[in-house]
């Protein structure tokens, strides 16, 4: 049996400038935000198999009382960083990646699971270090990118192991991928930032903050097809109050 559980990091707002600020919805007011804000939750998913602990995307790597927030969220549900065997990156922005890594109690920089394989695209790894835009934060993602705790991913699509396969998508970061586990009786989709929000399936728009957004509007109606099709359970990593759902 697998058993998902969404790991929440809270109600963020992001605007221009990149910068994930805390919202509360029963407090805050949109409008009190930048101009074209957006409201989103931030949550890396949990996967339990009877082979497997997974972890799909790390949150933003913020701390909460001095211990890496998911870590928190992982013992909330009974687990330990230890536990987890394998983590799958969709790309390497920060609010998906900063929790790759972290600092100790006396300063020294530690993968947070280090037990875990981390699954990467070549490709996104290599424009994430050369990047200098807001999206990346370099000193975060590079003690991994130099570990070998890492298998790089590569090419249009390939399987992982007996149920996990991914899929280089490429709309909204040039190479941004998504994954495809099917345990034999259930198919979960996680489609990182190119199906981040159920709402966002059910319109057809172009996003501003994509790097393709015509590709993206495409790849959305496409797994949204596709999941009806095959009753995919979606994970959906910003949705503030749907993040698992079937369409």
């Amino acid at each position: 049996m697998t058993s998902i559980f969404p790991l929440s990091e809270g109600v963020f707002t992001i605007g221009h400038d990149k910068i994930f600020r805390p919202f509360d919805p029963q407090k805050d007011n949109l409008n009190d935000r930048p101009i074209g804000s957006l409201l989103v939750e931030v949550q890396p998913f949990l996967i339990v198999t009877e082979s497997d602990v997974m972890l799909f995307d790390t949150g933003l790597g913020f701390e909460i009382n001095g211990e890496l927030q998911i870590h928190q969220n992982l013992r909330n549900h009974g687990y330990q960083p230890e536990d987890v065997t394998k983590v799958f990156m969709s790309h390497l922005h920060k609010d998906h990646a900063g929790g790759v890594s972290y600092k100790n109690h006396i300063g020294q920089v530690k993968l947070s699971f280090p037990e875990a394989i981390y699954y990467v695209f070549k490709s996104e790894a290599d424009i994430a270090m050369q990047d200098h835009s807001l999206s990346y934060i370099k000193e975060e993602i590079s003690p991994l990118l130099n570990s070998e705790q890492v298998v790089w991913l590569s090419g249009d699509s390939g399987k992982i192991d007996a149920s996990v396969q991914f899929f280089h998508s490429g709309g909204h970061c040039k190479h941004h991928i998504v994954y495809l586990l099917d345990d034999g009786t259930d198919k979960i989709f996680f489609g990182g930032d190119e199906a981040p929000q159920l709402k966002q399936m059910k319109i057809k728009y172009v996003a501003k903050y994509d790097y393709d957004g015509k590709k993206a509007m495409e790849l959305r109606e496409h797994y949204a097809q596709k999941g009806k099709e095959e009753g995919w359970k979606f994970l959906f990593y910003h949705d503030v109050k749907m993040p698992v759902a079937s369409l």
